[in-house]
């Protein structure tokens, strides 16, 4: 069969902010956006907030140094507005709007969890947190968290005044269109859907030899033109786009679900809101199945159509090998309604996963792929500290012969469906760029379906195939 030499559209109608940064220029507070993890210091006592328990209980203020339980992830509301949750899932709540004590007990937010955080101009990670009623939040003893500081409370070393500490945050689709606001992110994702991949791009990966584009979606394609908030409409427009550019340039295309509802491994790139993993319910996983209907009930008679990807990167354990099995059956014999031929792409878990978890239930299936993702990045444990040598000599050795066993197993077809020329290494030459490029093309090349480099732009050059191959750091 022919074995595909392809290319992912990363960052394109699912945006991922490391890609391209500029996306996020004009939201305003970019650093406090939808799942920021912030931690909060009381300057009177000294001491760490924290939701007792995890959350269901009082918010206290006794802790000397932040983890988990002291960590809280942001809900934007509007600009300056958040509910903020908490370990356990629960978000903070002034009760009555303000006036008594804080607590972390409701598991939907309403008003009395919404807070705004002002910033000091001179200072922003010394904050105030105001509730409903138009009180602050003060820490009046170390186990009594209070919303009925009254009046202005300056910015010296008083029970009202907090220092903020930003942990990580997140830069993904959600993040960009709640960030930006319904008025302003419709705009702003149009321009960025019409300009950032064009025709022109086929015609150079055509003139590359690449045969194949995988391109990643979000869950609320399937809802366009009118998605559901913040989400905003025109991504369906720029993938039919897509597969008219590819039947001119003869490439064929992978629809991969990338944003699944719920997230399946809290990633930007997920469509997550605050990084927690909930698309293993089976609401979510039943409206994931909608997309794929959606998805293959309106390509699949189109030439260009060569497969549907079920889901990108499951996180484990996170996700139980069991529900996804189920999910995948279901997404293959959805499929199957549409199309006879449409090949059914299976994403293995990332993390602890046995690369062949998903080989038996793929017996007896028709035109199925498993699809393995290899980096030399993540795993601080493995890469970290690697020579240029030892990167290229795992590539050949422990990458070459999992891709071997997997191949020769009398299993599905195995695609390489993201990897990169990117990797720990710091101050590598050209030359250790192209020794590590061929590597990874001549293993890879040895899998069965065929395999994607991730991705075609970005701003961080190594990770760009467009640039990798105009400068001639990856030699095809």
């Amino acid at each position: 069969m022919v074995t595909y030499k392809s290319v992912n559209l990363g960052g394109w109608l699912v945006v991922e902010g490391w890609i391209k940064p500029s996306l996020f220029d004009s939201v305003p507070d970019k650093d406090l956006m939808d799942g920021t993890q912030i931690q909060l210091k009381s300057v009177a006592l000294g001491t760490y907030l924290v939701a007792e328990g995890g959350g269901g209980e009082k918010i206290a203020v006794n802790r000397n140094s932040p983890s988990g339980w002291e960590t809280f992830r942001l809900w934007r509301v509007k600009e300056g507005s958040y509910h903020l949750r908490v370990f356990n899932k629960q978000f903070i709540a002034a009760q009555n709007g303000g006036g008594g004590i804080v607590n972390a007990v409701a598991t939907t937010p309403s008003t009395w969890e919404t807070f705004q955080i002002i910033r000091n101009n001179s200072n922003p990670n010394r904050v105030h947190i105001k509730a409903l009623n138009g009180m602050y939040i003060q820490a009046k003893s170390q186990d009594q968290l209070t919303a009925d500081f009254q009046g202005d409370p300056g910015w010296g070393n008083n029970a009202a005044t907090f220092e903020m500490t930003i942990v990580k945050g997140l830069q993904g689709e959600y993040q960009l269109t709640n960030g930006l606001g319904p008025d302003r992110a419709p705009q702003v994702l149009n321009d960025h859907r019409n300009s950032y991949i064009q025709e022109s791009d086929f015609t150079f990966l055509s003139q590359k030899g690449i045969n194949c584009v995988r391109i990643p979606v979000g869950w609320w394609i399937a809802s366009d033109p009118n998605p559901p908030a913040p989400f905003v409409g025109g991504s369906l427009q720029a993938l039919d786009n897509a597969f008219s550019w590819a039947k001119n340039h003869n490439i064929k295309i992978i629809v991969t679900l990338h944003a699944a509802p719920g997230s399946q491994n809290g990633d930007e790139h997920s469509g997550a809101r605050d990084g927690y993993i909930e698309w293993d319910s089976e609401d979510n996983m039943n409206k994931s199945l909608s997309v794929i209907d959606f998805l293959a009930s309106r390509y699949a008679n189109d030439s260009a159509l060569l497969g549907i990807e079920l889901l990108n990167e499951p996180r484990a354990p996170d996700i139980a090998v069991d529900k996804l099995r189920t999910y995948y059956r279901n997404g293959y014999n959805t499929i199957r309604k549409y199309s006879s031929t449409a090949y059914v792409v299976m994403c293995n878990r990332i993390g602890p996963a046995d690369p062949k978890e998903l080989f038996e239930m793929n017996n007896g299936l028709a035109h199925t792929v498993v699809d393995v993702h290899y980096y030399n990045l993540f795993d601080d444990q493995r890469f970290k500290g690697m020579t240029v040598q030892q990167n290229i000599d795992h590539v050949y050795g422990d990458r070459g012969s999992t891709l071997s066993s997997l191949v020769n197993a009398n299993g599905p077809l195995i695609y390489v469906g993201e990897w990169t020329s990117e990797w720990e290494v710091q101050g590598a030459s050209m030359s250790d760029y192209q020794r590590f490029g061929q590597a990874q093309l001549q293993v890879y090349g040895k899998a069965s379906f065929g395999w994607a480099y991730w991705t075609h732009k970005n701003v961080n050059g190594h990770w760009s195939f467009e640039w990798m191959v105009k400068n001639n750091y990856l030699q095809l």
